[in-house]
C-alpha cells in the first residue's frame, strides 16, 4: 500500500511562517488540516490557544466544579 501525495510541502510551511514573521507576528504554532491548509496561531509559544476541543470541556468543568 502506497502513501497518498502530500498536500503541502515543507518549504509552503517555512514560506508562511517567514511571512507571518515578516508581518511582525510571533508564532505561536503551525495546524495544517487534511486538507493541506496551513494555520498560523499567533502569541506567544508558552501559552496554548484555548480552540480545542478538550481544553474547551476542562474549561467549562472547572467552571462548575471549581479547580482541583
Amino acid at each position: 500500500m502506497s502513501r497518498a501525495p502530500s498536500i503541502f510541502r515543507q518549504r509552503d510551511v517555512r514560506a508562511a511562517i517567514k511571512a507571518a514573521q515578516a508581518a511582525g507576528l510571533e508564532v505561536a504554532a503551525v495546524e495544517i488540516s487534511a486538507e493541506g491548509i496551513i494555520r498560523i496561531v499567533a502569541g506567544s509559544p508558552g501559552i496554548q490557544p484555548l480552540g480545542d476541543e478538550l481544553d474547551r470541556e476542562l474549561a467549562e468543568f472547572e467552571a462548575r466544579h471549581g479547580k482541583a
